[in-house]
């Protein structure tokens, strides 16, 4: 009797784990999606301002340096199981931009600013 009740317990228990690829889980996005189109468009010596107009303002500040903007965007998957996580730092010198890290391509004119300095 006892060998009945573990087989029906086995078998269950199995049968409710194969249900579970079948339940549908959402993907969770947080943060700022950036896309690469956006990051193309950011030069040297924009002010905040500008570079808020064309990512948005970050998501993630730092209470010790308010010249350092963090971009982070995490995406967690629900039925794949891999996460995804970019991120953006970008440094600023006296309210303009000075350089860019992270997970995205550098564009090829961020050193060239939009208004060249008189000289």
């Amino acid at each position: 009797m006892t060998y009945k009740k573990l087989l029906i317990s086995l078998v269950l228990i199995f049968s409710l784990q194969a249900c579970q690829s079948w339940i549908y889980r959402i993907d969770i996005p947080q943060g700022n999606y950036l896309d690469q189109d956006d990051i193309d468009k950011l030069r040297v010596q924009m002010s905040k301002e500008q570079v808020a107009f064309i990512l948005g303002k970050p998501v993630v500040e730092d209470a010790f340096n308010e010249d350092k903007w963090y971009y982070v965007y995490t995406m967690k998957r629900g039925m794949s199981g891999e996460d995804v996580r970019k991120e953006l730092i970008l440094e600023f010198e006296e309210g303009a931009l000075t350089t860019m890290q992270g997970d995205f391509d550098q564009p090829e004119s961020f050193n060239t600013p939009l208004d060249p300095q008189p000289e």
